[in-house]
């Protein structure tokens, strides 16, 4: 039997907030509070030499598929060129990890994260800009970093130094 409570949910190609983020370009695609906080799905636009560092969350799993371009992966363990139709799983447990685009094109990137919160982070310590736009990553002092810290850690994440997968 259907449940007329549970209806879908659609989302037009220009709605969600766009953020930049690390000086990448993230547009909140659907979040937690339209999932009932299950998942939250971004839309990440990745310019030359961007991407986060590294970092970790033991609270959610993320998963991420190429659509264009490519971005290396990296943990302690393992480095992977993901390209254009790869598939990435980051799963439970905190596993540190970051990915960069060491190309000279954008790379594009759809991001699920389960269940719903990392938006939340982004939303917190991202930039509204307009679709598009790329804003230069921020210059981050040892108290920005430590700021930065303190709010990821709100959010279940812990940042890492930029060298520390190195």
């Amino acid at each position: 039997m259907e449940n007329p409570i549970n209806d879908l949910t659609s989302v037009n190609a220009q709605d969600g907030q766009i953020l930049s983020v690390v000086g990448d370009t993230y547009r909140l695609v659907i979040t937690g509070e339209q999932t009932n906080g299950a998942y939250a799905v971004i839309d990440m636009l990745v310019p030359p030499q961007g991407g986060p560092g590294p970092h970790a969350h033991a609270r959610f799993q993320e998963a991420f598929y190429v659509l264009e371009g490519e971005v290396e992966v990296k943990t302690k363990s393992q480095t992977y060129t993901a390209r254009k139709g790869s598939f990435i799983n980051i799963p439970l447990g905190g596993v540190v990890h970051c990915f960069k685009n060491k190309t000279d094109t954008i790379a594009h990137l759809l991001c699920v994260v389960v269940p719903a919160g990392l938006e939340d982070f982004f939303k917190e310590i991202g930039t509204p800009v307009p679709a598009g736009t790329f804003l230069p990553p921020p210059v981050m002092s040892p108290e920005d970093q430590q700021r930065l810290q303190g709010i990821a850690e709100k959010y279940g994440q812990k940042v890492f130094p930029p060298d520390y997968l190195d």
